[in-house]
């Protein structure tokens, strides 16, 4: 009766928990990316100097919101399928909001149209 479990091999083909919920809630949104970048470029700000990211935060996509280690490993991104996706969408209309989102499933404020008569 005993013996391996039948889903034992699912279980090594998972994804680690730490690096999913990274890769989930450490993205910005396609709205705010969006937003970035439609600024000008006056607007944009340099990328600072920061220890905790690779390449020392220098390196980055801002179509994808990454950073890569070195200038080699972030033009070998710029060929990916998945960065000319990313291109492709931010070119086109601008994506949904969450408030549009909240609109659309009626949770936004009541509209209950003008006044008629007022009771007196």
């Amino acid at each position: 009766m005993g013996g391996k479990c039948p889903h034992r091999s699912v279980k090594k083909r998972r994804y680690s928990h730490k690096q999913f919920r990274r890769g989930k809630f450490l993205v910005k949104g396609d709205d705010a990316v969006y937003d970035e970048l439609n600024k000008p470029e006056e607007q944009r700000n340099a990328l600072p100097v920061d220890e905790d990211l690779p390449g020392m935060g220098q390196y980055y996509c801002m179509h994808c919101d990454r950073y890569f280690a070195n200038v080699t490993v972030r033009d070998e991104h710029f060929k990916t399928k998945k960065h000319r996706k990313r291109v492709k969408m931010m070119m086109g209309p601008k994506p949904h909001t969450q408030l549009d989102a909240e609109l659309a499933a009626g949770m936004g404020m009541p509209d209950n149209g003008p006044k008629l008569m007022s009771m007196i």
